[in-house]
């Protein structure tokens, strides 16, 4: 009620009744209770009247637990949250901070996964939620291209980039990312010592970009038209777009630019430039373009038949 006061300026015992789910009699008996208990709420009268608390009065009383205090950066993520198994630690932490006709998880949500994507969690997350919440180790099984290893590591932060979870784990001193579906057994160990200086955002986006770097191995040249340019980012990873951007030459009289772009593979780059069709020439490597010819060419006998 003094949250309510105190954020509002005003309130009726009616409206207080309301917002709490409680009686107005209930209403008159609390606020009795709180002038008996030092706290300085008094009644105006008249038709814009209503309870108030003396200018300048401000409880440092929030009535949330620190969970509850962080589950707050999850506002508009409910469908996160809930993967997360923090859905109703999150809704108690926004009935107490936030009254009702103010909650931003109202008027914006934010769908993380793309179409399509197979959004449910992996069956580990609660678990490593829980480590990384209450700062103890754990021990993962993890599934590698080479097989299983197992690790014993301090939870830092949960990531979801793309729709999938990523955990990211400090192991003797060094900064991990694990992909969260393929960790296939969590058992948590004592409590750890969390470096009060450890960066989650930081952290990720230097390691996330460091990976996009050491995946590109091709340097793609292309020709593209103007419906190219601007469907590339559609087809190409962003650091691929940024590259083009910083590479492109001049248009020629058909409005078409040269630029480089840095891809995982020759498939890869296969397939992504497929998807533009006549919108992009590949110029080299000559392997790839002799391949985009030949899929150019069987369209073409596709279509004519």
């Amino acid at each position: 009620m003094v949250l309510l006061l105190q954020s509002r300026g005003s309130a009726t015992a009616a409206e207080l009744a309301t917002e709490l789910g409680v009686s107005e009699r209930t209403v008159y008996r609390d606020i009795g209770e709180l002038g008996a208990a030092g706290v300085p709420v008094y009644a105006e009268q008249g038709r814009l009247g209503g309870y108030r608390l003396v200018d300048g009065y401000r409880t440092r009383l929030t009535g949330l637990s620190p969970d509850e205090a962080e589950a707050l950066f999850l506002l508009g993520l409910d469908g996160p949250a809930k993967d997360m198994g923090l859905d109703e630690l999150l809704a108690s932490a926004t009935l107490k901070a936030l009254p009702a006709r103010s909650r931003p998880i109202r008027r914006f949500h934010l769908d993380v996964p793309g179409w399509f994507h197979d959004a449910e969690p992996p069956p580990v997350l609660t678990a490593l939620v829980e480590a990384v919440w209450r700062d103890l180790t754990v021990t993962v099984r993890y599934r590698r291209r080479d097989g299983e290893v197992t690790r014993l590591v301090q939870p830092y932060g949960i990531v979801l980039k793309g729709g999938v979870w990523y955990l990211v784990a400090r192991i003797d001193g060094d900064q991990r990312i694990y992909r969260a579906d393929r960790i296939l057994d969590v058992t948590a160990g004592e409590r750890f010592d969390r470096d009060a200086s450890f960066d989650l955002a930081a952290v990720w986006a230097e390691r996330a970009d460091g990976f996009v770097r050491r995946m590109a191995t091709v340097q793609v040249t292309v020709r593209l038209s103007a419906e190219g340019r601007r469907a590339l980012r559609h087809a190409v990873e962003p650091p691929a777009v940024r590259a083009a951007e910083q590479t492109a030459s001049e248009p020629d009289d058909q409005d078409r630019i040269v630029v480089r772009l840095p891809l995982e593979s020759l498939e890869v780059a296969y397939h992504q430039l497929l998807c533009l069709g006549p919108e992009v020439e590949v110029l080299e490597p000559e392997p790839l373009r002799e391949r985009m010819a030949a899929a150019a060419r069987r369209l073409r006998d596709l279509y004519q038949r």
